[in-house]
C-alpha cells in the first residue's frame, strides 16, 4: 500500500508539474507568437519600405492609392463637420468641440497623419496609423464609443458603460462616419497576414513601439558567453581540486565547502550589488555599466552550480579508470587530463549549460553592473566599456515603466517567448551532447 501510494503521488506531483507549465507556457506561446505573426496593415507595409526597403514598391503604391480612396469619406465628413461646427452657436459648439477632438485624434491614431496638416511630431509613431489589425480594432472600438460611469441603481454603484458615440452627434454632417468606419475598416487599413522575421534582427525604434529586439537579443548572448568564459574555468578547475587533491577532512576544505553552498543561496540581488561595488567601482573594469562587469558579475552568480555539477560529475567516474592510469604509469595531473575528465565530460557540459540558461535568464545582477534600456547593438570592441540591452531587464522595463504598455504587449509576450525558447534550447542541447557523448565514450 506504501509503494502504490508513494508511485499515486509521484504520478500526481507529475500531472500537477505539467498542468502548471501548461498554464505558464500557453499563453506565453500564443501571445508571444503574435509578435512574429499577426494581420499588418498597409502603414505597417508602408513603414518597412520605408525605413528597412522592404516589399514591393509597386504593389504598395497601388494599395495606398486604393486606401487613400477608401478614406476619403472620413476626410471628407471630418472636415464637413468643422465647417458645420464653426457655425453653431457657443452652447452647441462646447457641447460638441471637445468629443470631436477627441474622435478627430482616434482618426489620426488610426490612420496616421491626416492629409494637409502632417505629422504633430517627428515621432515614427506619429507618422504612420495603426501597423497591427488587432490594435486597429481596439482604436476603432475606442472610436465608435465612449466611456461613461453610470449609476446602478441596484448595487448603488457607478458602473463604466460604452455608450455609441453617434448618439451624440445625431443630425451633424459627422453621424455618417461611424456607420462608415464599423463596415469599412479593412478597406482602409488592408490587413493581411504576415510573419515578421524582423523582430529577431531589427532594431527597437520609437521607445519599441517599432521594430525588433536585435540589440537586447545580443546583449543577452554576450553576456551569457561572457560569463561562461569565466565560471566554467574556474568551475572545472575548483572542482578537480576538491575531488582529486583536497584532503577530506581539511579544515580549509570544509570551509571552502560551506562557502560554495553559501554562495549557491545568496540571493541575486546582491551579486548584483556586489558586482557593482567591487568591479566597477574597486577594480574598476569599467567606468560605467559594461558587459565586461555583467559577465563577472553572472559568472560568481552560476560559479557554484558548475563547481557541483562539475564535482559530481568527477566523483561519478568509477576508480577503477585512475587506478588503471596510475598502475600504468601515469602522473596524477596527466590522469585527470586524459582519463578522469573526459569520463566526466557528459555530466560537466551537462552542468555548463544549465549554469547558461540561469545566466540568460537573471535580471538582477545584471541591473546595476550591465543592462540599458536603450542601446545600439554592440561591437566587440566595445564590450569592455559599454552597457547593453539585454532581453531579461527589457522585458521588466517594458512591463513596468513603459508609457504605452497596453500598446506593446506583442513586443513583451514576444521577447519572453525568445528567452524562454533560448533556455530551452540551451537546456535541450545539454541532453543532446551529453547523450552523444557517453555514447561516444561507451563506444
Amino acid at each position: 500500500m506504501l509503494d502504490r501510494s508513494f508511485s499515486g503521488l509521484g504520478m500526481l506531483s507529475i500531472l500537477l508539474m505539467t498542468a502548471t507549465l501548461a498554464v505558464l507556457l500557453v499563453p506565453i506561446i500564443t501571445r508571444g507568437l503574435s509578435a512574429f505573426v499577426f494581420r499588418e496593415t498597409v502603414e505597417h507595409r508602408r513603414y518597412l519600405l520605408a525605413r528597412h526597403n522592404r516589399g514591393d514598391a509597386d504593389d504598395l503604391e497601388s494599395e495606398l492609392a486604393e486606401v487613400a480612396e477608401a478614406r476619403k469619406p472620413v476626410f471628407d465628413a471630418l472636415k464637413a463637420f468643422e465647417d458645420e461646427l464653426e457655425s453653431m452657436s457657443g452652447a452647441r459648439y462646447r457641447e460638441l468641440s471637445g468629443p470631436y477632438e477627441e474622435i478627430k485624434t482616434g482618426i489620426v491614431e488610426l490612420l496616421g497623419p491626416i492629409s494637409g496638416t502632417g505629422p504633430l511630431s517627428d515621432l515614427t509613431r506619429d507618422r504612420y496609423g495603426q501597423r497591427r489589425w488587432d490594435r486597429a480594432q481596439v482604436v476603432i472600438e475606442d472610436i465608435l464609443n465612449e466611456e461613461r460611469w453610470v449609476l446602478n441603481p441596484d448595487t448603488g454603484w457607478q458602473e463604466k458603460q460604452l455608450v455609441p458615440r453617434v448618439d451624440r452627434f445625431k443630425g451633424t454632417r459627422l453621424e455618417s462616419l461611424f456607420g462608415y468606419i464599423e463596415h469599412h475598416a479593412e478597406a482602409i487599413l488592408l490587413p493581411r497576414w504576415t510573419f515578421y522575421w524582423g523582430f529577431l534582427t531589427d532594431e527597437p525604434e520609437d521607445d519599441s513601439m517599432f521594430g525588433g529586439i536585435w540589440p537586447a537579443l545580443l546583449g543577452t548572448i554576450y553576456l551569457t558567453i561572457g560569463a561562461m568564459v569565466f565560471a566554467v574555468p574556474m568551475g572545472v578547475i575548483t572542482a578537480v581540486y576538491l575531488v582529486e587533491y583536497a584532503s577530506a577532512d581539511s579544515r580549509l576544505v570544509s570551509i571552502l565547502r560551506v562557502c560554495i553552498s553559501t554562495l549557491a543561496g545568496v540571493p541575486s540581488i546582491v551579486f548584483g550589488l556586489f558586482g557593482l561595488a567591487f568591479f566597477i567601482y574597486q577594480l574598476h573594469v569599467s567606468d560605467s555599466k559594461s558587459v565586461l562587469a555583467g559577465s563577472l558579475t553572472l559568472a560568481i552568480l552560476i560559479l557554484p552550480t558548475v563547481i557541483r555539477a562539475s564535482e559530481e560529475a568527477i566523483r561519478a567516474v568509477p576508480q577503477t579508470y585512475k587506478q588503471a592510469a596510475l598502475s600504468l604509469g601515469a602522473t596524477r595531473w596527466r590522469t585527470v587530463v586524459t582519463v578522469i575528465l573526459p569520463a566526466a565530460l557528459p555530466g560537466i557540459l551537462t552542468g555548463i549549460i544549465i549554469s547558461m540558461g540561469r545566466a540568460a535568464g537573471e535580471t538582477a545582477p545584471i541591473i546595476f553592473t550591465a543592462a540599458v534600456s536603450w542601446g545600439k547593438p554592440l561591437g566587440l570592441g566595445q564590450l569592455l566599456g559599454e552597457g547593453t540591452p539585454a532581453l531579461p531587464w527589457n522585458i521588466y522595463n517594458l512591463c513596468t515603466e513603459h508609457e504605452a504598455v497596453e500598446e506593446i504587449r506583442h513586443m513583451q509576450y514576444g521577447m519572453v517567448l525568445v528567452l524562454v525558447s533560448l533556455v530551452l534550447l540551451l537546456n535541450v542541447a545539454a541532453i543532446v551532447l551529453r547523450a552523444r557523448i557517453a555514447k561516444k565514450l561507451r563506444g
